[in-house]
């Protein structure tokens, strides 16, 4: 029952994390990619630093500030280049692509650790771009064609990639706690800065209470919420069922893009859906329950 606890504080992460695609398609509706992530950002890192003032306070030298800059950089690249897909794609389909970085993590291990993918992981990957392929690649004039909306979600599943493997190699050393706050202020900085110079910021009347509900959303429960429930989760359940249930934030974004975004699943959809999902536990399962785990693949994300 104790276990149980906390499995299920893993699944209400993912619940929150697959309900909040369909709140960033609405509020990218009116707040532009690089201020969006910016302000989101940049709130939650205000109010995690609160929280966990003594540990942040504790952290403030030039260690923690050249580690939390190089994660905050990654992790704006990887949530800006993903709600730019979103923009221009559906929320399901969004969820299932920025999911692939499970298959991506050990390839990028390799170049860091020097220590090669397993063979599951390497018929993840096969498996992996075949889904890829039945969900984003589309018949256009005779020829097969990848929308841009699709293109990003996939370049952000590499940066996210990269920032769980930098977060692993810093969190040997560092706080995670504190490199956490430090990420989400030096990613909200990013988001404005690329923002102010890229993008143009909607008028007032743009700001309905609509919209500022959705900020709320992705604040307190997708970012601040959500990532307290995985890190308690994470300290008590072993990392192969772990993998297993946060792996279900994918399946959870295309449930709620169904039910309140109204996108139509075609069986080529599904297929792809299917294949992306079996990569997924192939790539964070059988290494780990066969004791063959060549690549250590941390497990550590917030995708939403």
């Amino acid at each position: 029952m104790e276990q149980l606890k906390y499995k299920l504080l893993i699944v209400a992460a993912t619940i929150i994390w697959g309900l909040s695609f369909v709140f960033m398609k609405d509020a990218v509706d009116v707040l532009p990619p690089a201020w969006l992530i910016g302000v989101r950002f940049m709130a939650t890192g205000l109010i995690l630093a609160v929280v966990f003032r003594r540990k942040f306070a504790a952290s403030l030298n030039k260690a923690y500030l050249i580690r939390g800059t190089i994660i905050g950089v990654l992790v704006f690249l990887a949530f800006w280049t993903q709600t730019i897909g979103l923009a221009h794609t559906t929320p399901g389909k969004n969820a299932f692509l920025t999911g692939t970085y499970c298959v991506l993590v050990p390839f990028a291990w390799w170049l860091f650790a020097r220590r090669r993918p397993t063979r599951y992981n390497i018929i993840a990957a096969v498996l992996c771009v075949a889904g890829i392929g039945l969900v984003s690649l589309q018949e256009s004039a005779g020829d097969l064609t990848l929308g841009f909306g699709d293109a990003m979600t996939l370049v952000c599943s590499v940066f996210f990639a990269l920032h769980i493997v930098y977060v692993s190699k810093f969190t040997d050393t560092c706080d995670a706690l504190a490199l956490t706050v430090y990420q989400f202020l030096v990613g909200g900085v990013c988001g404005m800065l690329v923002g102010a110079f890229t993008e143009t910021l909607p008028s007032l009347s743009a700001i309905t209470p609509d919209f500022l509900w959705n900020m709320v959303y992705l604040v307190i429960f997708a970012s601040c919420m959500a990532l307290v429930f995985q890190n308690i989760g994470l300290a008590h359940v072993a990392p192969a069922p772990a993998s297993l249930l946060l792996s279900l934030e994918s399946v959870f974004g295309v449930v709620f893009s169904v039910l309140l975004y109204g996108e139509v699943l075609t069986l080529k959809l599904v297929c792809g859906f299917a294949l992306i999902f079996g990569a997924i536990l192939i790539s964070e399962m059988l290494p780990l329950k066969l004791g063959k785990a060549a690549v250590s693949v941390p497990v550590e994300t917030d995708t939403a």
